[in-house]
């Protein structure tokens, strides 16, 4: 009588957590046109049209405004895209990111 041999694969369990989250967050000045915080918000930030406009508002109502929640590298990329542009046009517009 031959022995069998098993081979038993031990299930190893990761707990995986869905990624920390960064809120995205853009501030008023007195030099970048209204026009181009929506160029920004449609183009950088997928906004429609309507909703770019009513963000741009907001802000520049209310000194800043939330303009997402996303994970650290996609915050970190539209803020760097959207100040790039930015600076093209000679805008001081300024965004950041920071922990939801």
């Amino acid at each position: 009588m031959s022995k069998e041999q098993s081979q038993l694969r031990e299930r190893v369990h990761h707990d995986l957590q869905e990624p920390h989250r960064y809120k995205v967050t853009i501030y008023n000045d007195d030099f970048t046109t209204m026009e181009f915080v929506v160029k920004v918000l449609t183009q950088v930030f997928f906004k429609s049209q309507a909703d770019a406009e009513q963000l741009m508002l907001k802000v520049h109502h209310s000194e800043k405004a939330v303009v997402g929640i996303y994970t650290y590298d996609i915050a970190v990329s539209k803020v760097q895209r959207a100040t790039a542009m930015a600076r093209e046009e000679g805008f001081p517009l300024r965004l950041t990111y920071e922990p939801e």
